[in-house]
């Protein structure tokens, strides 16, 4: 049974992936906005009922790519190793980042990643359902750091956050404008060991 369990979720993934993929290349050559829901049906060679089972809203279909990443600053925090504090396994964590030119950190500048964030960032209405992506990694952080009910681990999530996306929105911002990844790279870790700074001082006694 569990080996059956494991082909359909293969298969599903397969076909999350499959789709996303398909969209974001049809939004990528004609734009976000002049592709119909239809269109992206058609073109994965499924239905449209097919692709909203899989996908509830059209921005779903390019925010996909950070359905991996939601309960990430969550898990880094449950599964860091005895003695390390919650905010340095997440520093930690957001410098390998760096150091593996992670998408999610803002410092790739793989010209397919470049186009995704431009697509991303340049239409107003994935920026706002990002949002609601941010705010299920909030809720997994905080459920990490003590539990969704306490105001103090809500707060600090929030925080925390706030600080890697506005991180990696910098670094995205300055490679979009023509900088190398290795580049932007120094002032990057400068800039997250001084934001991880930031948090401990006014954090530090909660985490």
């Amino acid at each position: 049974m569990s080996g059956e369990m494991g082909l359909r979720e293969r298969k599903k993934r397969r076909m999350y992936r499959e789709i996303s993929e398909t969209a974001i290349a049809l939004f990528l050559e004609k734009g976000f906005d002049r592709v119909s829901v239809a269109e992206v049906a058609a073109a994965a060679e499924v239905s449209k009922p097919t692709l909203f089972r899989y996908f509830p809203a059209k921005e779903d279909l390019v925010l996909h790519r950070f359905a991996d990443h939601e309960d990430e600053a969550g898990r880094v925090v449950a599964e860091r190793p005895a003695g390390v504090s919650p905010l340095d396994a997440l520093h930690r964590h957001f410098l390998d980042g760096l150091e593996r030119r992670d998408p999610v950190t803002g410092l790739n500048d793989d010209p397919r990643v470049l186009a995704f964030h431009r697509l991303l960032y340049g239409t107003p209405s994935l920026v706002a359902r990002l949002y609601a992506y941010l705010n299920r990694s909030e809720e997994a952080l905080a459920a990490a750091l003590g539990g969704p009910d306490e105001i103090g681990a809500r707060l600090a999530a929030g925080q925390i956050v706030a600080v890697q996306r506005i991180l990696a929105l910098e670094n995205w911002r300055r490679i979009d404008a023509g900088a190398s990844a290795d580049e932007v790279r120094p002032d990057a870790v400068a800039a997250a060991d001084r934001a991880f700074a930031q948090l401990r001082e006014g954090l530090g006694h909660h985490l």
